[in-house]
């Protein structure tokens, strides 16, 4: 061992299976030798996780190649489809619909965001729809998909692209992952924890049935009971349930209906929405909802009539605040998933949080000393991730018009952070959109939910008001000619998906 290997951490404990567990688990074994650092994972089969069918955003692929692992073996692995976006109806108003895709809208011209054209012809009196300027909303509503090229200056290099998939299948992939690189995996339910005297840090797991799982550093995969960072470690939970009212969802998958959709459905409802997820054996669906405007016995039948096809099963309750932890790393532990927080899958952030939580670890990696700096620092990174996310979810509660039920009008009415309403109120007074410290949802993303829900600003860019419209129309009118005859060319998602990765 050489002098700067002395203070290095040796071993690693996870605490917890599912997507959290085995995305930390494979994350780590993909870079540490076990040689090196002893990585063990504990889970109990009687526990179960949430395991409903789950959607992600394009940053799952790179963490998918980073790990350096196939995508049609995965997705075949996984019972995976693509995803080019998410349409969401009802809410705006009542009967409206937009779609937020992946990947830009239109192209920005002469260092000028593309969306101050858009108004600019709006203004003049021409409707084509903010998302007619986006190939993947275009592919997604005719059901095609096809991998982007490479070539920046093709129309079909707009192309990006994230995952449906079945979260269950996905955690035993990697959990397969895992073990061939050297991850020991321990069946059985924590009893105790303890802790050094001293510093407060964990030291063992003691199971059920007397074994003590020791380690330097732990993970708190647990869930929503957060054993180690809540119960042992005492960290306080911020609450942003006054924000983000939903405290309940009911989940159940049904038989796939119909042609396969590249995209997910986000349904508003009487007190919050329904998303339909399509996977390549059967589409998962869930209602998430505020039980103080909705009885769990309405929620429940509500679901079950919005279902494309016949329920597989009955629907699993589910509980949660929404909110995080004040601190997501504390003494010698990080919480990872739902332990470390809980923001509603609206735009299918659930994975990518936790992918976050894990790579903000390796990138601050510590040594053995744990050095307070570093975990402030990845304590701050966390927390205005976790912050950011909120505010664009909030956005599309506090972003509507509906007052037909008691649940809108409180979330039309809500006071909200300043954060967001600093956003809302300069994109309101000139249509500007800015995005800070690395922010996940870019302007495309703001300005889809933003027109999707008829925010407009009050003025356009004046440079591009000094345009002649006939030259604004003739560039906009050029760009959705080209996607109107690059969609028709691209095979069916169905078609695709049984040449590239059909599941067995």
């Amino acid at each position: 061992m050489g002098p700067n290997q002395a203070n290095n951490i040796r071993s690693i404990v996870i605490l917890g299976g599912g997507s959290a567990g085995w995305m930390t688990a494979a994350a780590l074994s993909s870079l540490l030798h076990p040689d090196d650092v002893e990585i063990t994972l504990v889970e109990s089969e009687q526990i179960g996780t949430v395991g409903v069918g789950e959607a992600t955003i394009p940053d799952i692929i790179n963490f998918n190649r980073i790990l350096g692992i196939p995508e049609d073996e995965f997705m075949r692995a996984t019972n995976a489809t693509f995803k080019l976006g998410i349409e969401f109806n009802n809410w705006g108003k009542l009967g409206d619909s937009y779609f937020h895709p992946f990947g830009g809208h239109g192209a920005d011209m002469q260092g000028i965001d593309f969306h101050q054209y858009w108004l600019r012809l709006k203004q003049s009196g021409q409707e084509h729809r903010y998302h007619d300027y986006s190939l993947c909303a275009r592919s997604a509503y005719q059901n095609k998909f096809t991998l982007p090229v490479q070539d920046p200056r093709s129309v079909m290099s707009q192309i990006s692209y994230a995952y449906h998939f079945d979260a269950t299948l996905y955690a035993q992939y990697l959990r397969n992952y895992s073990e061939k690189r050297g991850v020991k995996r321990v069946e059985g339910r924590v009893e105790t924890v303890h802790q050094a005297t001293e510093t407060g840090n964990i030291t063992d797991l003691i199971l059920e049935n007397g074994k003590a799982i020791s380690g330097e550093f732990f993970f708190d995969c647990t869930g929503f009971r957060s054993l180690l960072l809540s119960k042992t470690l005492g960290v306080g939970f911020t609450d942003w349930t006054h924000w983000l009212p939903c405290d309940s969802a009911q989940a159940v998958a049904c038989e796939a209906q119909g042609p396969s959709r590249p995209y997910t459905i986000a349904t508003a409802k009487s007190a919050g929405w329904q998303w339909r997820i399509p996977t390549q054996k059967r589409t998962g669906n869930g209602h998430i909802y505020s039980s103080e405007f909705l009885s769990d016995s309405d929620a429940h039948d509500s679901l079950l009539e919005d279902l494309d096809g016949p329920a597989l099963g009955t629907p699993k309750q589910l509980r949660f605040k929404t909110g995080c932890q004040q601190s997501f790393w504390e003494k010698n532990c990080i919480s990872i998933g739902l332990s470390a927080g809980f923001l509603e899958p609206l735009e299918s952030t659930s994975i990518y949080l936790i992918q976050m939580g894990i790579s903000k670890f390796i990138s601050l990696f510590p040594d053995g000393s744990n050095s307070p700096v570093i975990r402030d620092e990845y304590n701050r990174q966390m927390q205005l991730l976790f912050a950011q996310v909120r505010d664009f979810i909030i956005l599309h509660y506090c972003a509507t018009e509906r007052d037909d039920t008691p649940f809108w009008t409180y979330c039309k009415n809500m006071e909200i952070p300043d954060s967001l309403k600093h956003k809302l109120e300069l994109f309101k007074a000139a249509g500007r959109i800015f995005r800070y410290e690395d922010e996940l949802f870019s302007k495309n993303s703001w300005t889809a939910v933003l027109f999707g829900q008829n925010i407009h600003p009050k003025s356009v860019d004046p440079i591009v008001s000094n345009l002649p419209i006939s030259s604004v129309d003739r560039s906009l009118t050029s760009m959705r000619n080209a996607m109107s005859k690059a969609v028709p060319q691209m095979p069916t998602h169905a078609d695709f998906i049984n040449k590239y990765c059909k599941a067995n």
